[in-house]
């Protein structure tokens, strides 16, 4: 996957996640691009460590893991943010 392919998934699964996780909310569209990224990141290496599928395009599999990812990304940051 290309730099556009990552930030355009980022994108969607930020969206997805902040949608699915209520909770407060770390920003603007910027942090959301970034919380995808970095979820679709952890949540490919997760899906790729337990046998689940990994992160390989621009696919409703790779969309699903890459927001499950994005969630744990927002409830890690959730948790640090209160401390």
């Amino acid at each position: 996957m290309g730099l556009f392919s990552w930030i355009l998934l980022g994108l969607v699964a930020g969206f997805f996640a902040k949608q699915l996780h209520k909770g407060p909310d770390p920003g603007g569209w910027f942090v959301t691009m970034l919380v995808g990224i970095a979820g679709a990141c952890v949540g490919g290496w997760l899906g790729d460590f337990t046998g689940i599928g990994e992160v390989t395009g621009f696919n409703l599999r790779s969309i699903a893991i890459a927001t499950m990812g994005a969630i744990l990304c927002l409830w890690a940051y959730g948790k640090l943010e209160r401390k």
